[in-house]
């Protein structure tokens, strides 16, 4: 199709800004972006879609239209939404560069722009091709009630005699055409494409596994209302983007095949987003909840907030007698991403069974994330007894086995410099037990954090007694347990002005983290070497030792 075409079509809301010279230029695909440099993902002939994130100031224009200029796509398209008017920046630059420049309406979506393209431009193609694009806007805007990710692929598989699945991250199957994939070929598809992605490779990535080869492609859902918009690295998204999984070759495969796959990946894409779209509203109520929880707020408030909550928290089941907390923290080295919304998507991911499948299971799992750290509220039903008493959660979560079926793809998500840390509490009956039942969660996660390896987990059952009881400790052995290990330190600090103690509460909240803590810090990794000493020779602990540690972290909390 033609640029000039989509100018045509009212629906999309395009406004033309510039490159009218340029409108013949054929559209070969869509993508939507807000990275900085867009480049590995562009093989000439797209329009780009972007709602300018990735434009800090006004020198970020020519770089980024100077990419796209190189990379041969056909224009590009600027969302209104976020900045109102397009800057005259970014008008100059892609004059300069003679890139068609439209303006989109900030009442359409990037999603329906993009379903339009992809149908277009694929219902330009021949034979077999062109009758399955062209039923997928029916799927795609039908809802799940059509079929969803399914039923497209179901599609492939009558009309091109492809099987494929769509895979979470861990290796979770959303959707499938056929019989299930065994779930160790699950993880496995879904470890060699995070490692592929982060090492840059572009898809599609081929895998062999037991003598059948995979051809993995990229469901990388960065429209608006997605979980990873304006997404600058992809440590960002790596970890939250499906793929879709092809039992065939796509080495040897035509062009036009290849278009028409990627072409499937956008509208699933489209799908997703969908999905991700309905699941803030789960994750604000969450926020609501905790921000009651944390800061101690009556737990007749807290239960009344669940009650109104309920009917999106709690879809079919109307109230939950039992709650769970987790906690999920992911850090990469250097601490320049930002890791909450990375725990987040993935937190949401981890809670739903692995032996389930479809997108719709986390329906009943809210998580919400403040800084670093996610946070998941997890309703448990009971198991009714005879006589109708209540027996206790029904299915409570379990630490070890959270983590176990999805291990091996995160650590090659993680590849080497980032790292995951996870802390569940016990099951708790009510709103008041909500408090508990987060810090408990808290300091498990810190246990796990103490430990070797890129993803660890610890639970409420290995925490230390003194953490269990601490609300129960009498006042006085709490002041002389804080004199005892911080006196020292805050006297060293007033007649020095050293500040050790900020720096022991940061090294902690860093759990040891030398190059996190000495950024965070704005030191000098030998300077902060010499504080964490000066705090060792003054109280004869040991900062490299998990009890020490505790023991430092419980003193700063109840002092």
């Amino acid at each position: 199709m033609r640029l000039r075409a989509l100018l045509e079509t009212e629906a999309l809301g395009l406004r033309l800004l510039g490159g009218e010279e340029e409108l013949d230029r054929t559209v070969r695909g869509v993508m939507t972006t807000d990275l900085r440099d867009p480049s590995r993902y562009l093989s000439g002939g797209e329009l780009v879609l972007t709602g300018l994130a990735w434009r800090r100031n006004s020198a970020d224009s020519e770089p980024f239209v100077r990419i796209l200029a190189s990379a041969g796509v056909a224009g590009l398209a600027a969302g209104e939404a976020e900045l109102g008017d397009i800057p005259d920046d970014l008008v100059s630059a892609c004059l300069r560069n003679r890139l068609p420049l439209f303006a989109v309406n900030e009442d359409v979506a990037f999603a329906t722009i993009t379903e339009y393209v992809v149908r277009q431009v694929s219902g330009e193609r021949a034979g077999d091709l062109a009758a399955v694009v062209d039923r997928h806007r029916r799927l795609m805007t039908s809802g799940p009630a059509g079929g969803g990710p399914d039923v497209v692929l179901d599609l492939l598989t009558t009309d091109l005699d492809l099987r494929a699945w769509v895979l979470s991250p861990t290796g979770r199957q959303i959707a499938g055409a056929g019989e299930p994939l065994a779930p160790g070929v699950c993880a496995a598809l879904a470890s060699e494409h995070l490692a592929a992605v982060r090492t840059g490779r572009r898809g599609p990535h081929r895998i062999s596994i037991q003598g059948i080869t995979y051809s993995l492609f990229p469901i990388r859902g960065h429209g608006r209302g997605a979980a990873g918009p304006g997404s600058r690295d992809v440590r960002e998204s790596v970890l939250s983007d499906w793929l879709l999984a092809v039992e065939a070759d796509a080495g040897d495969w035509p062009a036009e095949r290849l278009d028409l796959l990627q072409g499937v990946t956008q509208l699933i894409a489209v799908e997703r987003d969908r999905r991700d779209a309905a699941r803030t509203v789960r994750r604000r109520l969450a926020q609501e909840v905790l921000e009651l929880v944390q800061t101690g707020a009556p737990p007749a408030e807290i239960a009344a907030r669940l009650r109104v909550a309920a009917p999106v928290l709690l879809p079919g089941l109307g109230s939950a007698p039992h709650w769970q907390v987790v906690v999920a923290r992911v850090d990469w080295d250097g601490g320049d991403i930002p890791g909450g919304p990375v725990a987040q998507s993935l937190l949401e991911e981890i809670l739903v069974d692995p032996s389930v499948s479809g997108p719709e299971p986390s329906d009943r799992i809210a998580v919400a994330h403040a800084g670093d750290e996610a946070i998941a509220l997890v309703p448990l039903p009971s198991l009714s007894g005879e006589g109708g008493e209540d027996k206790g959660p029904e299915s409570a979560l379990h630490a070890d086995l959270l983590l176990a079926s999805v291990r091996d793809p995160l650590q090659a998500g993680l590849d080497g410099d980032g790292r995951l840390t996870l802390g569940v509490s016990a099951a708790v009956h009510s709103a008041e037990g909500l408090r508990g039942a987060l810090e408990e969660a808290r300091h498990a996660r810190r246990v796990a954090a103490a430990r070797p390896g890129r993803v660890c987990a610890a639970g409420h059952h290995e925490l230390a007694s003194h953490v269990l009881l601490l609300p129960f400790v009498p006042d006085d052995v709490r002041r002389a347990f804080t004199a005892r290990l911080l006196d020292p330190l805050r006297d060293y600090d007033r007649r020095h002005r050293a500040e050790l103690i900020p720096t022991l509460e940061a090294f902690l909240d860093c759990d040891g983290s030398w190059t996190r803590c000495a950024t965070r810090l704005h030191l000098h990794v030998n300077t902060l070497r010499y504080r964490v000493g000066r705090i060792e020779q003054l109280t004869a602990r040991d900062l490299s030792r998990l009890e020490d540690k505790l023991d430092f972290f419980l003193a700063l909390r109840m002092s």
